[in-house]
């Protein structure tokens, strides 16, 4: 029964924070069976804000397709905020804070619950991120100490957010597909889903598709290959795994 938009990015080149996903956003929860007229906004991401601040920076976006939005850190029982949420959106930033976060909040099982359950769930960056299996392919420094890496798995593959092919002239460092084959050179079982800024991820119970106007990439021991853009992908909901 899940139902996920996992974004990228919360911005598409040179938009405002969310513009290009509310449409995906507004179109994803009007097609919900249950009426959506407030989500729950996870923050924990946020790291050089605070979680007040970033749920305003949230807001506007979500009350100009209509719908009300309550963050789970103003909640007087976060558990039961969850289990009560109508849909649950999570924030980017950090993926070892948003993690960590969760884990001593207690609330990763209470979100998959509600996720298998057929509530909503809309992430970005770092909120996409922990839908897959572990954090391992995140591309964010690890600030803080989880007590795991292992995060929500949704689906069963690894994703890698706001991916860029190659590296700039002059840079010395790992490209990210360098940095994927390290980890899979180590997880040689694992499957790894990059998507471009600017597209997302769309499950609808055992189908899924690419959204969005660019082309993704899936990551694997036997090689690269491209995902189309607006592409059904339904076989990768049976391919992975969760380790």
């Amino acid at each position: 029964m899940s139902r996920l938009l996992l974004l990228s990015s919360s911005r598409a080149g040179a938009t405002g924070y969310l513009d290009h996903a509310q449409p995906l956003i507004a179109d994803f929860l009007e097609a919900n069976p249950a009426p959506v007229q407030r989500v729950l906004f996870i923050p924990f991401a946020g790291a050089g804000k605070t979680f007040d601040s970033y749920l305003e920076q949230v807001r506007p976006a979500f009350s100009a397709i209509g719908l009300e939005i309550e963050s789970v850190h103003q909640a007087p029982d976060p558990k039961t905020a969850v289990r009560e949420a109508q849909a649950i959106a999570v924030g980017g930033g950090n993926t070892f804070a948003l993690i960590k976060r969760l884990y001593d909040a207690d609330l990763l099982d209470p979100i998959r619950e509600r996720v298998a359950a057929g509530v909503p769930y809309i992430g970005w960056s770092a909120g996409s991120n922990i839908a897959g299996p572990t954090l391992c392919t995140t591309n964010d420094m690890p600030i803080v100490e989880p007590p795991s890496f292992v995060t929500l798995g949704l689906v069963p593959f690894q994703l890698n957010p706001h991916f860029l092919s190659g590296k700039p002239a002059g840079h010395n460092g790992e490209s990210r597909e360098e940095r994927i084959a390290e980890y899979l050179a180590l997880n040689p079982e694992a499957l790894v889903v990059a998507l471009r800024e600017g597209t997302a991820l769309r499950r609808e119970a055992d189908t899924l598709a690419l959204v969005g106007e660019l082309d993704g990439a899936t990551f694997a021991k036997d090689g690269q290959q491209t995902l189309t853009a607006g592409s059904r992908l339904d076989s990768l909901l049976t391919r992975g795994l969760t380790a």
